[in-house]
């Protein structure tokens, strides 16, 4: 009940910021981008550097910061990879769970029906992408 009671106050002293700075924030639209990305980043530069105070989260940001770029220009979906990267911990520890609980038998991640039904739907998802450029290839040749 604390939790809920303690969102609703913040989306409520959230509102009552905005509601005046909707001004502000539209101006920082017109921002041109060679000012606002320098800005930016060296604000995620002191922020990477003050948690931690070491050089390799400042390396590690510049990485991937390297990595999504050359992503988004191959049109990868990154809210994929983000979604991975959120729940990838927590679909480890289940997987983990899963095997103890089964003495580390795998053929419980394919017993059922349920799970069946979850496979054939992650490899539908992995192989569609795969047929529609083979179509796409086909009908340009």
């Amino acid at each position: 009940m604390g939790l809920i009671a303690s969102l609703f106050i913040g989306n409520v002293i959230l509102l009552l910021l905005n509601i005046p700075l909707v001004g502000f924030f539209a101006k920082l639209l017109n921002i041109p981008n060679y000012i606002l990305i320098p800005a930016i980043a060296t604000v995620s530069f002191v922020g990477v550097y003050a948690i931690h105070s070491t050089t390799f989260d400042l390396v590690l940001m510049v990485g991937l910061g390297i990595l999504g770029y050359f992503l988004r220009k191959l049109n990868f979906p990154l809210s994929a990879l983000i979604l991975g990267y959120v729940l990838g911990e927590l679909m480890e520890s289940s997987l983990r769970r899963a095997l103890s609980i089964s003495q580390g038998d795998l053929g419980v991640l394919f017993h059922g029906p349920i799970t069946k039904v979850l496979w054939a739907l992650a490899l539908l998802m992995v192989l569609l992408p795969v047929f529609r450029w083979l179509r796409r290839r086909k009908q340009t040749v």
